[in-house]
């Protein structure tokens, strides 16, 4: 965000700060930990926190006087889910792959090095509940998120997979840059995304890139499954012609992956 933009109502901006302060799962927070989060004043946070209050976002306890989210928060995500003509489309064909694969399935879209869940069908064999919609996952270690890289120019892809804080949630994470470049020409190469215990263990992931206009990536479904159900080898056999099926019918003009990217 640029200091020089004069567009920018930096009141707004600050509220917005305030909101996404409970953003790592905190369900409670005092006037104090919000400022120091927010980087807010106390004054400053204080009156933020009280104008949220009166709109109906924030809830303030009157005996311990910590400030909490409300469902009205939740009014935001549903007006997006409404108003997105992909998510529209695509959920009666995940709610299809869920019936028929009982597994987990997903709609990803690109949020910065991260992707975002705005779509999600869990499943009983789930092997975590902690990601639902409005989840952001990085990119380089997950499949949808190689898979919509892989749908990008390839220099944008790169200079994403560069600038992503390449941790290792696992023994198994692949961090190294060289080895994920390798992933990604694979991934286009194939036409779909395949990771194992890369943020989860006994975790398999699948996924296939969604194409818009100019045939750039825009999304990408996925289904995860648990190893000691499938194999990846099984897993890609069962469950990537119906990935590839589906994301040809939403993208753009049916557009093809190009192994030139």
């Amino acid at each position: 965000m640029s200091e020089k933009d004069n567009l920018m109502v930096r009141s707004v901006e600050k509220a917005m700060r305030i909101l996404t302060a409970f953003e790592n799962g905190q369900s409670s927070l005092g006037l104090t930990e919000v400022a120091a989060i927010t980087g807010l004043d106390k004054s400053g946070a204080q009156r933020f926190t009280h104008t949220l209050v009166q709109l109906g976002y924030l809830r303030k306890d009157p005996e311990s006087r910590r400030f909490e989210l409300t469902p009205r928060v939740l009014e935001l995500g549903a007006h997006y889910t409404r108003s997105n003509p992909l998510i529209r489309a695509a959920a009666p064909y995940l709610l299809n792959i869920s019936k028929i694969t009982e597994e987990a399935v997903s709609l990803t879209m690109l949020d910065g090095s991260d992707i975002v869940y705005v779509y999600r069908l869990v499943s009983r064999n789930m092997l975590t509940t902690d990601v639902i919609v409005g989840t952001h996952l990085p990119a380089y270690c997950t499949a949808p998120g190689l898979a919509i890289l892989s749908g990008l120019p390839r220099t944008e892809a790169q200079r994403i997979l560069e600038q992503s804080n390449r941790i290792a949630y696992t023994p198994h994470t692949t961090t190294e840059l060289p080895v994920l470049i390798a992933k990604l020409e694979e991934s286009t190469h194939q036409g779909f995304a395949l990771v194992q215990d890369q943020i989860y263990l006994n975790d398999v992931s699948i996924a296939v890139p969604i194409f818009g206009p100019r045939q750039r990536a825009v999304a990408a479904i996925n289904i995860a499954v648990n190893k000691l159900t499938y194999s990846a080898a099984e897993a890609v056999e069962k469950f990537v012609p119906l990935l590839v099926s589906v994301a040809k019918t939403l993208s753009h003009s049916n557009p093809m992956p190009l192994a030139s990217r």
